[in-house]
């Protein structure tokens, strides 16, 4: 067996729905493997000069909605695969969240989908891909 428990990072983009596809085949050629699927989400936080600006709850709401539509589309992705996997979502920052769940729950590899950035935009803007696998402490596929 290759790999006994898969985490799939998905955030609804065209690189998460690759990395969950990856993650369909793999499971597919392994019966017996666990497959899990997390959405990280953070609500909104404005600064102004050294405090928080408050947030309307209707745009913390709206938030929570879209984040439980991608885990619904994950959910729906994974039914019609026909494999038998778990969906949750997550609130946190994303690279830690991932890692931290990964490792909470004994997840052997870590599938995440890439953006793509590159060079100075990669190393101002920070990837979350990037942070999983610099800090990740079990193998990481990364899907473009």
């Amino acid at each position: 067996m290759l790999f006994d428990k898969i985490l799939v990072a998905y955030d609804g983009s065209k690189a998460s729905k690759k990395a969950l596809d990856k993650a369909l085949e793999l499971t597919k050629l392994t019966p017996g493997v666990k497959l899990d699927v997390i959405h990280v989400y953070d609500f909104p936080r404005f600064y102004v000069a050294e405090g928080f600006v408050p947030i309307s709850p209707a745009v913390h709401q709206e938030f929570y909605d879209m984040a439980q539509q991608t885990v619904d589309d994950a959910t729906r992705r994974i039914e019609e695969a026909g494999i038998n996997g778990h969906t949750e979502l997550v609130q946190g920052s994303p690279s830690e969240a991932i890692l931290e769940y990964a490792k909470q729950n004994g997840h052997d590899v870590i599938i995440i989908g890439s953006r793509g950035l590159g060079g100075i935009r990669e190393f101002v803007l920070g990837s979350v891909s990037h942070n999983v696998v610099q800090h990740a402490r079990v193998p990481v596929l990364v899907v473009k």
